[in-house]
């Protein structure tokens, strides 16, 4: 694949995957009606962390990306 393509499929995909996943945030948004639900803090405070969790690890891949194997 060449260069241009790979920045083109990018774009698509991640363009395409983040707004999935914003869309994904404002439905779990939706939980905070206390007319239709009820939480406790510390099941607010579970979601939330886990969320940030997987956005530091994921961002992280980004930046430092999977070793590859090591040769000699």
């Amino acid at each position: 694949m060449k260069k241009e393509q790979k920045i083109q499929k990018f774009k698509e995909l991640a363009t395409k995957r983040t707004n999935n996943v914003l869309r994904d945030i404002r439905v779990l948004g939706n939980l905070s009606n206390r007319n239709s639900y009820e939480c406790s803090e510390e099941e607010i405070n579970k979601i939330f962390s886990e969320i940030e969790r997987s956005v530091r690890e994921t961002k992280a891949k980004f930046h430092f990306p999977k070793s590859k194997e090591f040769k000699l």
